[in-house]
This record gives structure tokens, C-alpha cells and sequence, in this order.
């Protein structure tokens, strides 16, 4: 999507393609200097810290060249659509000490979105722990991601690697609508982009149709937390964070001067929603971190799609006094979530989206100072 054009595309697209335009986040700082973990990922997306402290990450894969067509199901609107797809995708898990990787799970589904789009690629979204189970959140799978078959899901992931289905996203979406979808870009499988463990629930985010639902695997049952369309319309909510016994998100948003605020959102209790604080760009990533409200913003003001000058991505920290945005780490490119350690290390997945090639991708290291810590 253009500032031109009035629509928003999935989440893959948005970030690969398109001429954006934003009032930027916050002054320009100098950037820490960053330690590069691990390199030569696939589209590396949401991470967290195991109970074994190594790093569990998601990758949205290598896409695929199977094809599904108008007979077989409903087809995502071109530009964006038509999909491609394949088995590609992959969790690795790192040791953040010495860079190793190994992969936990594979061939797992990867789609793409039309080459006029960018190739924009999905496929695992999000990997979260209850206890010592690993579950991991599939973005890129269903027959309107050219994948005849697949379903959009929730897998666990057993120490064998191999994958067990809790919740099939795919069909709830398609059963329960929300209130205003956008027709202009509607993915009927979903673009699910992040998830969090609460207790013995997962909590997922659904940008494209605008919602947050919750999966509790051990009962194999989905329930919608928030209809977030219903009274914000076409915001694309996408990081979700747990804070005081409720939740955070944040939007991507339209890219439009007239559109609705980029920033990070309360969910109360009731599902009223409320603005916490504006004035972001593209937020993909969310975290809370001694009581402070962190947001990843995967570029900021205005550029061009190159991703060898993209390298405008931040994370920023809202202070609780002025309540505005301070810079705490520059120049990355098209990063897509973060996460602390508890020693407070903050781990970031960088070149997650838009990259010369898709394995590109790294995880980056930043040591906050004492005073941001």
C-alpha cells in the first residue's frame, strides 16, 4: 500500500513493498552498537527465551511455488494475491552465547505473496513457552496462501521436533467474522503475526481482520478476546504484550495521512480498548520490561523501499513523565520482534522482512545501559 492507494495489505507485504510515508517517532539518536547473535536466518520473526535459556525463534521460511486457484478456494485480491506456497518454514533455536543454530521444527508452511507485491513472505509467526512445551503460531499456511489443505494454526512441538495441532485458525477466522473487515485486502486464511503464553492460554494477534483471540491448548478450544475492528476499525493490530494482568498491542496502521494512530492500545478487562500513546510508525514488536512500555518500530518517517538504506528501524521507550517517545536503539533494518532475558538483555530479529535474499536475516544483542535497564 501507497499513501495513494487507501489500503492496507498483509503484514508480509506492507513491510516488503510499497512507498510509506509517517511523522517520525522520535529525535534522532546515536546507535548503540549492536551484537549480531546469529546470521544467515529465513525471515526471522517473533522469539523468546526457553526454559532452557536459549533463544527460540520463529522464521517465515524460503515461500514455495505451489498454487491454489478461484475453483479451490477464495483467493486474496491482487495485487497481493495470487499466493505461493510451500514447506519451508522453520523454528531454530540459538545459543546466545556462541551463535550456534540448530532447527527444532521444519518443513513447515511458507507462502509468499505475488511477485508485483514483493514476494513478501509468512510462515511460522511467533513461538511462545507454557512451561516446558513449546508452541509455535503459523501464519503461512491455507488455501488462499496457495497452499491447497493447510490450515493456519497453533502447533505444539515436541523434543522430537515433531508437531501436533491445537487450534485451527484458519476455520474459527472463517467462522467468526469480525465487525469491519477490509475487502480491499482481505486474507481469508489470516496473517497471524504474534502470540503470547498467559497461564495454560495463548493469546494470538490477527492483523489483517483486525482481532485477538485466545487458544488453550490442553482443551484444543479457540475464543475471540477482542474484536479490535469493531471499535478501531482497519488499525492492523500486531504486537501483543502482558502487562498488569491485562494487555498491550500495538498497530501497524494504514500509512495514510488521514488514517487512525500508530502506537500501543490497553485491552481492560471488559475489551474496552484505550490509547496508551501515539506518535509510532509501524510497530512490530511490544515488550514490558521494568514496569517501562518498549515499542519496535520497523522503520520510521519516510523511505524508500531499498532495503540497503532501509535502516531506520528502533526501538523506543515511553517515558512515564512526559509520556513521549526516547529512542533507546537505531538503525535497524525491517526488524519484527523483540525480547528481553532476564538478565535484561534485549534480543531483536532484524531483517525480517524485504531483504536482497531471504536468508538474510539475523538476531541481534543489546546491552541497555544501566540507566535504561
Amino acid at each position: 500500500m501507497n499513501a495513494v492507494g487507501l489500503r492496507c495489505l498483509s503484514v508480509a507485504a506492507l513491510l516488503a513493498t510499497a512507498l510509506l510515508g509517517s511523522m517520525p517517532s522520535a529525535q534522532a539518536a546515536a546507535a548503540p552498537t549492536l551484537s549480531v547473535v546469529a546470521s544467515g536466518l529465513e525471515n526471522p520473526r517473533g522469539l523468546t527465551v526457553g526454559p532452557d535459556d536459549q533463544l527460540y525463534v520463529a522464521e517465515g521460511g524460503l515461500g514455495g511455488t505451489q498454487t491454489t486457484t478461484p475453483q479451490d478456494c477464495q483467493q486474496v485480491p491482487p495485487p497481493v494475491g495470487p499466493y505461493s506456497g510451500g514447506f519451508t518454514a522453520r523454528i531454530s533455536r540459538i545459543n546466545p552465547r556462541t551463535g550456534t543454530r540448530t532447527t527444532v521444527a521444519g518443513n513447515l508452511p511458507s507462502s509468499q505473496t505475488s511477485a508485483a507485491e514483493g514476494s513478501g513472505v509468512s510462515g511460522v509467526a511467533d513461538v511462545a513457552f507454557i512451561d516446558d512445551t513449546l508452541y509455535a503460531l503459523i501464519s503461512g499456511a491455507g488455501c488462499s496462501h496457495g497452499l491447497k489443505n493447510t490450515v493456519n494454526s497453533v502447533l505444539r512441538i515436541d523434543r522430537y521436533g515433531r508437531t501436533t495441532q491445537v487450534a485451527d485458525l484458519s476455520s474459527f477466522i472463517m467462522a467468526h467474522p469480525v465487525a469491519h473487515p477490509n475487502p480491499a485486502d482481505f486474507e481469508p486464511d489470516g496473517t497471524w503475526y504474534s502470540m503470547v503464553a498467559v497461564g495454560d492460554r495463548l493469546y494470538v494477534v490477527e492483523p489483517n481482520h483486525g482481532e485477538i483471540d485466545v487458544v488453550t491448548p490442553s482443551a484444543d478450544t479457540i475464543r475471540r478476546l477482542v474484536d479490535v475492528s469493531a471499535t478501531q476499525g482497519h488499525i492492523v493490530p500486531t504486537a501483543l504484550a502482558h502487562a498488569d494482568g491485562g494487555f498491550l498491542f500495538g498497530n501497524l496502521g494504514q500509512f495514510v495521512p488521514s488514517g487512525p494512530p500508530i502506537g500501543v492500545r490497553r485491552v481492560a478487562r471488559d475489551g474496552s480498548i484505550s490509547l496508551v500513546a501515539d506518535s509510532l510508525t509501524a510497530v512490530t514488536g511490544l515488550a514490558v520490561h521494568h514496569g517501562r512500555i518498549y515499542a519496535l518500530e520497523a522503520f520510521t518517517g519516510f523511505f524508500a523501499p531499498t532495503p540497503a538504506v532501509a535502516t531506520t528501524g528502533t526501538v523506543v521507550r515511553l517515558n512515564p513523565k512526559t509520556h513521549a517517545w526516547e529512542p533507546v536503539v537505531t538503525g535497524l533494518s525491517f526488524p519484527t520482534a523483540m525480547t528481553f532475558d532476564e538478565e535484561g538483555n534485549l534480543f531483536i530479529s532484524n531483517k525480517g522482512f524485504g531483504q536482497p535474499t531471504n536468508t538474510a536475516g539475523e538476531v541481534v544483542k543489546v546491552r541497555l545501559a544501566r540507566d535504561d535497564d
